[in-house]
């Protein structure tokens, strides 16, 4: 008798290599942009290149809320129309940045051709988003690593190319473009689902609809924002020098929030099939990883800040375990969020708007406006965060209905 095997739960260990491995080269090729940028072009073109692709990242966020809600629906109902949805998203996405051309222009100094192109890549970024997202739902992990790895390299490599060319800021910004829009023709051949098994009808599954796409949108926004709040009032709080060295803790912070994120995309999909299991696996995974990170801090504090600021910020190597005790309860957090939004939750991230208000509030009416008490404030943050959703995911009991079974890869 001929065994089906589920590549969900075959060879996850190679699975989560894969998906690490990838996240880790586009990590990678965004760092070595600014690193070839600062020896290639002039300051003022140096300056605008790293606003470019600031304003790249926050527009293409919504192309992260599309994958997690394509992600979410293919797992429960299996492949389905996402087309409209993600035309819609992508042209919003980018629309908002031609939209916004002189202010952009006359704000940033931006030359008036850089909107254009930065939204051909944003557009790029998102509409490759929805293949990602079909590859997770239907937990096609190598796949899904290896789609990751083409959206990095087509994400920066234009640009990449465009600095060891000599082509300039907008020459390296239209090879980028250019690039990356052929990432998502290469995508979608590479999420041609498999030939079914046998000729048995299945039921047209529902298509993704724009509610799902919002509240993908939603979660991944309010979770940025209340990780970065921190940061960003330490900014306008904070002499400059004390803000400098705020913003190199907050790499330990991020550290510790997406190092174990590999977990999530892994359970994603089963989260979405009501497994409870998946959920309390991936909580242990995820806790355990940050408790080592936050010991590790601990034990090595004055060394990290050393390796991520150099030798002037090693006396704040006793701050060292707190900032990665924030991004290890964020990274929690990120697990709850998950699957709130899998189970189908309205509000997902009700919790999280309302922690980063809190935080707002505390530091500009509570807390000393120093290192230590904006520090303190976020930790007690996202210990508030923790909570909340922990209660939000233990009020919301409703069974899910179980998707169709996983595709072979």
């Amino acid at each position: 008798m001929t065994q089906t095997r589920d590549p969900g739960t075959e060879r996850l260990g190679t699975a989560g290599i894969a998906v690490t491995a990838a996240a880790m080269l586009t990590n990678a090729l965004a760092y070595l942009v600014p690193v070839l940028a600062a020896r290639e072009l002039k300051a003022p073109e140096l300056s605008a290149l790293a606003t470019a692709l600031g304003l790249v990242a926050i527009a293409s966020v919504p192309g992260v809320g599309l994958q997690l809600a394509v992600a979410v629906h293919h797992a429960r109902h299996g492949r389905s129309a996402a087309r409209r949805a993600t035309l819609i998203t992508a042209i919003l996405s980018s629309g908002a940045l031609l939209a916004a051309t002189p202010l952009l222009t006359a704000g940033l100094h931006l030359s008036a051709e850089i909107p254009a192109l930065l939204a051909v890549t944003t557009a790029a970024v998102v509409l490759s988003s929805r293949w990602l997202g079909e590859l997770q739902g239907e937990q096609r992990f190598l796949r899904l690593a290896v789609g990751m790895a083409v959206l990095a390299a087509g994400r920066y490599g234009g640009v990449i190319a465009g600095l060891l060319l000599g082509a300039g800021l907008t020459g390296s910004l239209l090879a980028g473009a250019l690039v990356a829009g052929l990432v998502p023709l290469a995508l979608a051949r590479l999420a041609v689902p498999p030939a079914p098994a046998s000729a048995e009808s299945v039921p047209a599954a529902p298509s993704l609809t724009a509610a799902q796409v919002v509240t993908g949108c939603g979660a991944t926004l309010a979770m940025l924002v209340v990780s970065y709040a921190d940061l960003l009032l330490a900014r306008q709080l904070l002499p400059p020098a004390e803000s400098g060295a705020y913003a190199v803790g907050t790499v330990l912070t991020k550290g510790a929030l997406w190092a174990p994120q590999v977990v999530t995309v892994l359970a994603l999909p089963r989260l979405a099939r009501g497994d409870r299991r998946s959920r309390m696996v991936a909580l242990a995974v995820t806790g355990g990883a940050g408790l080592l990170l936050v010991v590790a801090s601990a034990l090595g504090g004055g060394l990290a800040f050393r390796l991520v600021g150099g030798g002037d910020y090693v006396h704040l190597g006793a701050h060292a375990p707190v900032f990665a005790a924030v991004g290890a309860l964020y990274a929690l957090v990120f697990v709850l969020l998950n699957a709130q939004v899998a189970a189908g939750a309205r509000w997902p991230a009700a919790p999280l708007w309302a922690a980063t208000a809190g935080l707002v509030v505390v530091v500009l009416f509570l807390a000393p406006r120093s290192f230590t008490g904006l520090l303190w404030s976020a930790l007690g943050t996202a210990v508030v965060a923790l909570v909340g959703m922990g209660l939000a995911s233990r009020w919301r009991r409703e069974p899910i209905p179980a998707g169709p079974g996983p595709v072979s890869p």
